[in-house]
């Protein structure tokens, strides 16, 4: 029991993470959760089996906002907008890069943040990608929810 099932606020349009298979389970038992979206004819015990489950009560996710109510540049969500793509080599990226370094005045903010592989964010270093002879392959903007998940729905 190792397979993700996404976990939605209480309403459905909220995507707030994943857990495992039996955590997911768990929730549906101690009714904190109920299944959203299921695996047509199979059950994990008296549950349907679920691919996604919804909260039964509303919780306000604090932690994937800003003070604003925008979403957070987490290196979770900056994968998530670039698609877990590398913007420089376009291979599979496991960190965020600072285009203009913090050291250089650059902010963690949305625009100075893309996906990066480790080689690429190693070979930046404290330099501009112009500096490091590297191409950025992507803009990087301020996503919208729907950017971030676009299969919630």
């Amino acid at each position: 029991m190792t397979q993700a099932v996404m976990i939605y606020n209480a309403g459905g349009l909220e995507p707030l993470g994943q857990v495992s298979l039996r955590h997911a389970v768990l929730m549906m038992w101690r009714g904190v959760a109920r299944a959203f979206e299921t695996v047509p004819g199979q059950y994990v015990g008296q549950f349907p089996r679920p691919r996604s489950v919804e909260l039964v009560r509303y919780v306000y996710a604090k932690w994937k906002y800003e003070r604003t109510g925008r979403l957070s540049p987490s290196t979770d969500n900056v994968l998530r907008r670039d698609r877990h793509k590398c913007a420089y080599c376009g291979r599979a990226a496991t960190t965020r890069d600072h285009v203009m370094p913090l050291s250089r005045g650059g902010r963690t903010e949305w625009s100075n943040l893309v996906a990066a592989c480790r080689a690429c964010n190693e070979a930046k270093k404290a330099r501009t990608p112009a500096e490091a002879g590297l191409r950025l392959r992507l803009q990087p903007f301020v996503p919208t929810l729907n950017d971030l998940y676009p299969n919630r729905l």
